[in-house]
């Protein structure tokens, strides 16, 4: 019997746009305010804030806030490549290290997020592999809703809890 990989999942959705489109979505500040998070800042290696549409480069970090959660629900980290084209990667806080791909397959644009070096502890199992799984699926759906066609899923009401927008 094979044993189940607690450290690392994958997550992979098509979506009708250009490379370049969605490489945007994942490194501006802009992007990921379009579709994932109610606040991003990134800063460059020495400190500086990048502007809206200035893209992310290895060794830059971040700071992110969403919709659903309060200012104290924050994640923090730094980016471990960016090549500007199709591929990037960031250190995810505790839960691991999210690496996305961007690529073409049958004619169809594929983002392709994998969470590794998530920790095998009991707490990390389910916060982490199956509360990050769930959470990316989302997140990767209200991409995929807003790229293809301008419908944002996400709940921005604060007050509502527990729901699978937030």
């Amino acid at each position: 019997m094979k044993t189940y990989d607690w450290s690392s999942f994958t997550q992979r959705i098509n979506i009708n746009v250009p490379v370049e489109k969605l490489y945007k979505a994942f490194a501006t500040r802009a992007g990921m305010e379009s579709w994932f998070l109610r606040m991003c800042k990134y800063k460059n290696a020495d400190g500086q804030h990048l502007k809206a549409d200035e893209y992310i480069n290895q060794g830059d970090s971040y700071k992110w806030l969403w919709y659903g959660w309060p200012d104290s629900t924050e994640e923090t980290g730094d980016f471990l490549s960016a090549n500007n084209k199709d591929e990037l990667s960031f250190v995810f806080g505790k839960a691991g290290i999210v690496t996305i791909k961007i690529y073409t397959v049958a004619a169809e644009t594929i983002v392709e997020l994998r969470q590794d070096n998530i920790p095998a502890d009991e707490a990390s199992k389910f916060n982490f592999h199956v509360g990050c799984s769930m959470g990316w699926v989302f997140y990767l759906a209200n991409l995929k809703s807003i790229m293809e066609g301008g419908i944002d899923l996400r709940n921005k009401n604060i007050d509502l809890k527990n729901v699978l927008n937030a």
